[in-house]
Order: C-alpha cells, then sequence, then structure tokens
C-alpha cells in the first residue's frame, strides 16, 4: 500500500487528526499526531511520523509492550521509543509542518520526556541481550527534507528521569527557514564511546511563535524520591550464638574506608567501602546524611575522568536469597543514578547487586550485620 494511503486509512481507523486537521491556527503548528497514538508493535514510526534512522537498523517503537517496556503513557494510549545504540548508532522520526519555521523567528513547543527502566534487546556490538537503561537525549533538527539536518535548533539535558516530565523546547532557527523537523535521541556528549539506552516521548504540544525576548522556560528538575519498601520476607529464626562466617568469597584489598578518596591507593580491581551511604531498614532511597560521602566519590570521578567504577551493593543474612539480590541491586543503582544525575558520563558508572553472597563481618551481632549491609565502589579501569 502506498505511504500515503496507508497514512489516511491509520487515520480513518484511529479516528485521529487528518492532515487537513493539523493546520495551524493563529501562530500555531500543529504536529500530526502529535501523541504518537498508532496500534502498539515494535519496529515502526507512529502514524504521521516518517523513520529518521539508519537504513539497516529497525525503526523506533511504538510503546508500551515491545522489549518488556510496560511505563503508562502521559497521554491518550501509546507513546514513542527511541533507542541508542552501541554501535554509534540512534533513532529519530521526522515531520514536514504545516508552515515553515522562519529564519531568525523563536517558537517554542513542549513534550513529555522519561527513560524506561527495562528496555530489553540484543546488544549490536555483542549479540547478547541487554537492557537498553542507560540515559539519553533529544536532539531537534530543522531542514528541507525528511530526516535533513540543516540546523541543530535544540538538544535537551540528559533524561534521567523514569517518571513523566514536561520539557519545554525553545528553538530560533539562524541558518535559514525549515519546512521540516526531526527529532532523534542522543548519547550524553562528549561521548566518551557508544552506549545502550532509551528515551520515551509522549503529548507533543504544537509549535507556537513566541518573542525572541520572552525569558526562556526552566527545564524540569526531577523531585526528591519517595521511600519505597520492596516485598520481602524474613526468616523466622537467629542464630542463637555469634559464631564467625566463613568468607565466601577472596576478600578483596579495601583501598580506603574514609570518605577521602586517594587515586594513589588505587588500582584496577581495588575497592572502596562507602561506610557513611544510609537506607532505612529495607529500603533504597537515599538519605540525605550520605550526601557528603557520596560527593567525595562526584569530587574524584570529576577530577579523574579516566576512571570507570562499578557500585556494588550488599546485604545481611536477614532478608531471602531474592529479596537480598532485589535489594542490594536497587540500592546499588540508586547510587549510580545519583552519580549519573550530577553528571557523571553513564558509561563510566556501573552497577551490581550481590545479595547476601560476600559477608566481611559475623551475620550473629547487629554490628556485624549493620557492616555486611553495604555499598562499595570497585574500580574497573583508569588510566584508559
Amino acid at each position: 500500500m502506498p505511504f500515503t494511503s496507508k497514512l489516511f486509512w491509520a487515520f480513518g481507523l484511529l479516528g485521529l487528526p487528518t492532515l487537513a486537521g493539523a493546520q495551524q491556527s493563529d501562530n500555531l503548528i500543529a504536529f500530526v499526531n502529535p501523541s504518537f497514538e498508532d496500534l502498539p508493535k515494535c519496529c515502526e514510526a507512529p502514524t504521521g511520523w516518517y523513520n529518521c534512522g539508519k537504513p539497516d537498523e529497525s525503526p523506533p517503537d511504538i510503546q508500551p509492550g515491545s522489549f518488556q517496556v510496560t511505563k503508562t503513557p502521559s497521554q491518550g494510549s501509546t507513546y514513542l521509543g527511541l533507542v541508542v545504540r552501541d554501535n554509534e548508532t540512534w533513532e529519530g522520526v521526522g515531520q514536514r509542518l504545516s508552515q515553515p519555521l522562519e529564519q531568525d523567528e523563536c517558537y517554542e513547543f513542549a513534550v513529555d520526556l522519561c527513560r524506561a527502566e527495562l528496555y530489553l534487546s540484543l546488544s549490536r556490538t555483542t549479540g547478547e541481550e541487554v537492557n537498553y537503561a542507560t540515559p539519553a537525549k533529544i536532539r531537534v533538527w530543522g531542514g528541507m527534507g525528511y530526516c535533513d539536518k540543516r540546523e541543530l535548533l535544540y538538544e535537551t539535558p540528559l533524561i534521567t528521569t523514569t517518571r513523566w516530565l514536561t520539557y519545554t523546547f525553545r528553538l530560533n532557527p539562524k541558518k535559514g527557514s525549515y519546512s521540516f523537523i526531526l527529532i532523534e535521541a542522543y548519547f550524553k556528549t562528549p561521548t566518551l564511546f557508544p552506549y545502550n539506552g532509551n528515551i520515551l516521548l509522549d503529548n507533543a504540544s504544537a509549535i507556537k511563535q513566541i518573542d525572541c525576548n520572552m525569558k526562556p522556560m526552566q527545564e524540569p528538575e526531577e523531585r526528591p524520591s519517595i521511600a519505597v519498601t520492596v516485598p520481602k520476607s524474613r526468616p523466622a529464626t537467629t542464630p542463637k550464638s555469634p559464631q564467625p562466617e566463613k568468607q565466601t568469597s577472596p576478600k578483596p584489598a579495601v583501598a580506603n574506608k574514609s570518605s577521602k578518596i586517594n587515586r594513589s591507593d588505587l588500582k584496577k580491581g581495588s575497592i572502596i567501602r562507602l561506610e557513611n551511604v544510609y537506607f532505612d531498614a529495607d529500603k533504597y532511597v537515599i538519605k540525605s546524611e550520605s550526601i557528603p560521602a557520596l560527593m567525595e566519590v562526584y569530587d574524584f570521578m570529576e577530577q579523574n575522568p579516566d576512571v570507570i567504577l562499578e557500585v556494588g551493593g550488599h546485604t545481611n543474612n536477614r532478608p531471602t536469597p531474592d529479596f537480598a539480590q532485589t535489594l542490594s541491586t536497587s540500592r546499588a543503582k540508586s547510587v549510580a543514578d545519583w552519580l549519573v544525575g550530577k553528571g557523571i558520563a553513564p558509561e563510566r558508572v556501573q552497577y551490581k547487586g550481590y545479595g547476601k553472597k560476600y559477608p566481611i563481618d559475623t551475620n550473629a551481632t547487629p554490628d556485624g550485620r549493620k557492616r555486611n549491609q553495604r555499598v562499595e565502589i570497585k574500580i574497573l579501569s583508569m588510566n584508559g
């Protein structure tokens, strides 16, 4: 079926506005299908939008439902899922506008953005299933054809939030007037190396012309997380007498137990135990008194851009194995997300939960259990 016929057939089926109904009103330029509504499916751009990805890569996805993405839309029934890949490719969609964006004029439009915690697909470099969960950003281009990149008109910050927030894009063409717009996902810049990430889009507003002297709106900020208790199950009994446990893994050399991290003490494989990072019992939201210790890690990473680290989470022996694994992973992820949110490149921060596999003290005493329930930093790479 020709594209035009397919387009209008889909509009009729879904009750979406036709091209004629997407004309501008006053100073508004309305998108066709601004909420990315369509039948949920993988690897196909929504009706009204043109795939602008690399020809030999799969198109974007109409979510939810594909690659284990389950997030509820912010508006309507579906939304757009875009990914960036570890083979240095990324996804985008384009559309012809009902009237051009004129040179030296100013425009705004808003769109809801967030990141999916789970977006499982195959790595393009290894062929193994991986989670495309690293934060990405959105870039907006103006051009004279589908996917034409004449001028970069807007670029968002890194979208780390996993809940919908509304972002306002300010466009001010300087090099020409443009009849087409391209919206694409892109890596954090500067990009040390490509990675697998995603970004979700929904509920785009019409483009409106504005006074260029109008003060730009501030980007939305992620609000502090609300503590969430992970479902758990505890054993009914505890050891009757304190008996030291046998170490279940080779004991790592801890480089520094204080909050001060010194590069001269470290090498690949070194572990730094973060003794002043706190969580409420059975929860994974970082407490405010942890910030000084985390700032030490952040400062160290800022001053040593060649370092790649892993945040490791550990629990004591009280939880069940499944809960211990979930809790330790969630706590490690919270610390990793905090560092990325402060501006550390996501490809430099990995995280992993080890559950209760590797105690460093006895679990038969309160103090021992407290020491075992910890967060550690492991140096994966330094000096390139």
